[in-house]
């Protein structure tokens, strides 16, 4: 590994050595630097964030993991798979698949970004993950981008679902609030700690405006998924 490493070194160029890694060429140059540009970085390139090629990325990484469950799983009813996809496509799954090739190396970040340690941010390298994926699908079509969530996703997927740290309380508390009849519960932002670069979020998830738990995260989906664990503590005490 080290061998390859200094082969496709910086002189080769990081996009090509991202590239390399990933096993993707791309034809369109501009949508790979697109993918790679984090907003902090913009008075820098000039270049346009990577937000909406993430919108993008998310919406097709649904779909090829809920095919593959789909096809996988012939005897599962429709819960089950909801829960194995949610596991999937959370933000640490994607954080742990983008640092597995290094990919928060070959961001553009602001030097403020980088100095804050961005490129290793679950938030920020979980985005890019996305953004690469919808930059694939662009670039190279569906089956590209379907081999790309297989190599880095779908080929752990076990190891993944069996993952007690990667529970979705955010489903949980939501598939047990549909049960009882209950209106959906949603999410807001309470308060929001600290500079741009190390903001902490305060969340509260509430139900007919009544306040059920509160969390606090680096990022907004950390803090509900917090926020959903605590009201799923406090329903519990109250339902013994």
């Amino acid at each position: 590994m080290r061998f390859f490493r200094k082969l496709f070194s910086k002189k080769n160029g990081t996009i090509e050595r991202l590239e390399w890694v990933i096993g993707y060429r791309f034809n369109d140059r501009d949508l790979i630097n697109n993918a790679l540009s984090h907003r902090s970085s913009l008075k820098d390139t000039g270049l346009e964030s990577n937000e909406r090629l993430e919108f993008l990325g998310d919406a097709i990484l649904g779909l090829i993991v809920s095919a593959f469950l789909f096809g996988k799983y012939e005897d599962l009813p429709e819960g089950d798979l909801t829960r194995m996809k949610a596991m999937l496509v959370n933000e640490t799954v994607l954080s742990r698949a983008a640092m597995s090739f290094d990919l928060g190396d070959f961001l553009f970040l602001s030097a403020e970004e980088k100095k804050a340690g961005g490129n290793s941010r679950p938030s920020i390298t979980a985005d890019a993950f996305e953004a690469l994926l919808g930059a694939v699908y662009l670039d190279g079509g569906f089956n590209e981008a379907e081999k790309l969530v297989r190599k880095y996703i779908l080929q752990d997927h076990t190891e993944i679902i069996d993952d007690k740290k990667l529970h979705n309380y955010k489903g949980e508390l939501l598939e047990f609030m549909q049960a009882k009849g209950e209106t959906v519960p949603y999410y807001h932002v309470r308060d929001q700690i600290g500079p741009d670069h190390d903001k902490l979020f305060v969340v509260g998830v509430y139900m007919d405006n009544e306040l059920l738990g509160e969390g606090k995260g680096k990022t907004k989906k950390e803090a509900e998924q917090k926020a959903a664990r605590e009201a799923i503590k406090t329903i519990k005490q109250y339902t013994r």
